[in-house]
């Protein structure tokens, strides 16, 4: 498993941690990453829109705030997300423990 550590993401607070589950070549060109990312209690991943791809979080544990295009909620382990092509997103992790989540970035 290839791990990345990524200061600010996407113009976020403090740092995440990125481990990618599976390789550009095991995707096959169809999708732009399937990874497992660590937020620490503090730390944000930017809001940011997407293009020609869309997005999905399962998230694992702990607990953050989630923008959905400017709507704010609570999410927690056994909740998804999902951000289509030109619509945007950003989560931080507002409580105690780490949040951890599944990420796929899926190309249109």
């Amino acid at each position: 498993m290839n791990t990345e550590i990524i200061e600010h993401a996407s113009g976020g607070k403090g740092h995440l941690v990125k481990e990618h589950l599976l390789s550009a070549e095991q995707l096959l060109g169809k999708n732009d990453m399937f990874a497992r990312v660590t937020l620490e209690p503090g730390c944000s991943l930017g809001y940011h829109v997407h293009h020609g791809n869309a997005e999905a979080y399962y998230i694992l544990s702990g607990e953050g705030e989630y923008d959905d295009n400017g709507t704010v909620r609570t999410v927690k382990a056994g909740d998804v997300t999902y951000t289509s092509d030109g619509m945007g997103h950003s989560i931080e992790n507002k409580g105690g423990e780490n949040l951890v989540f599944i990420a796929l970035i899926i190309k249109n």
